[in-house]
């Protein structure tokens, strides 16, 4: 059965072009109307990407990357849909970016390199305590920029969404914070940058 609703690749595209300002462009002078030129073309992907890239500089609204990730499923192009679905959760639930270095097989349980692309959801201490004391972790995802995965003992710069955005209000830029999987420390991050939604829109 179709659904006459469902707004089709260019469609889609094109709307969330209509959300990027005219003056905003990349580090490589790429603006909205290089967007539809390629859009005129029929060259999805090409548009997708760019539009991508265009919003990784720019805050857009929570409407601009659901259309892109709607266009990237159609399209089937699942890194990019990951991708987009990211960025509507750091939207909703703000974003941490840190400097993570995961401890060597030899200190702690993981063997296998984690996933880049949002799919690990493990829990950090980041500083609070429960009622008896003792340390309360918190749960956000890892998304490992630029890098496909990250091995064992490796390093890279990681953005994390929050579970629950209000347990991270007091986390600040400089603060080391501890990755676990389980009891023992799975990794060490150092706080890069903190955007947490206002306490004015809570997030559920």
């Amino acid at each position: 059965m179709v659904d006459n609703d469902r707004m089709d690749v260019t469609e889609l595209l094109e709307s969330a072009s209509l959300l990027v300002p005219e003056k905003v462009a990349t580090e490589n002078d790429i603006s909205v109307q290089d967007v539809w030129d390629y859009l005129a073309h029929d060259e999805w992907q090409i548009a997708l990407r760019l539009l991508e890239e265009l919003g990784d500089g720019q805050p857009l609204p929570l409407t601009f990357w659901e259309q892109l990730a709607e266009a990237a499923e159609q399209l089937g192009l699942e890194r990019s849909m990951a991708w987009c679905h990211w960025r509507c959760a750091e939207i909703r639930n703000g974003m941490i970016r840190a400097d993570l270095t995961l401890r060597p097989p030899t200190a702690a349980r993981r063997r296998t390199p984690i996933s880049g692309h949002g799919v690990l959801r493990p829990m950090w201490d980041i500083g609070n305590l429960s009622p008896t004391g003792g340390v309360a972790v918190s749960i956000a995802g890892v998304w490992v920029e630029d890098m496909p995965f990250l091995e064992p003992g490796g390093r890279a710069t990681v953005r994390l969404v929050p579970l629950t955005p209000s347990h991270w209000t007091h986390v600040k830029t400089g603060q080391q914070i501890n990755m676990h999987e389980d009891r023992t420390v799975a990794g060490t991050a150092v706080v890069l940058e903190v955007h947490l939604p206002t306490p004015a829109m809570p997030t559920r």
